[in-house]
């Protein structure tokens, strides 16, 4: 599955039986949707007179709020390029002693390559976040709720590029390889949820009162 042209061809393939595009490519696209809404609140920022001070850190707000959006959007197709070899390892033979010992090494092999993807996903959506929390900061109050919207797609993003790590690491024979991407998962769910709810709790708070 190559990057979608459009959204109603992506929704189409991924309502499909075809494992690909699956969860992976989905935790990007809406990574990259919660960056694209950062982006939309900085150019809506800029030129205001209101926030005269803050325009250069708005541009490089956005050059970095871009290139995340691109970079999770690429995710998409190579997850699943990751998760292509993963499902040919499935379906090997192992009726003899030297394919069974053939598909194990493939199959960690292709678990290990699988767990990367998604973990890479959860590294950019908790960049986007970290952007996103200087965008609540210094964005125009007019869209200050589609920050916390973007936030809690990438929060999503966050979460579900953790269970995709977690479903490859348990199948890993290699518990020390499998631990070590445990940890920085763990590392990434807590720090990453903890702030994109701490961003959008801030912006409630203001706009409800």
């Amino acid at each position: 599955m190559t990057k979608p042209s459009n959204i109603e061809e992506f929704l189409t393939s991924l309502s499909s039986k075809s494992p690909i595009p699956g969860g992976g490519g989905a935790c990007a696209l809406g990574g990259a949707i919660g960056s694209s809404l950062g982006s939309m609140v900085g150019n809506l920022t800029l030129g205001k007179k209101k926030y005269a001070a803050v325009q250069e850190d708005i541009q490089i707000l956005l050059e970095k709020l871009s290139q995340n959006t691109a970079e999770l959007l690429s995710l998409i197709e190579k997850d699943a390029a990751a998760f292509e070899p993963l499902s040919k390892a499935y379906a090997l033979p192992k009726e003899t002693e030297e394919e069974k010992a053939y598909k194990e090494q493939i199959m960690e092999q292709s678990l290990y390559q699988a767990s990367l993807v998604p973990l890479e996903i959860m590294e950019k959506a908790y960049a986007g976040i970290l952007l996103q929390e200087e965008m609540a900061e210094k964005g125009t109050r007019i869209a200050i709720s589609d920050v916390a919207v973007g936030v809690m797609f990438l929060r999503s993003a966050l979460l579900g590029g953790a269970v995709n790590v977690w479903i490859n690491t348990k199948s890993m024979k290699d518990r020390e390889t499998a631990e070590r991407l445990n940890r920085r998962t763990e590392e990434l769910k807590q720090a990453g949820v903890q702030k994109a709810d701490a961003i959008f709790e801030q912006i409630a708070q203001q706009i409800q009162r």
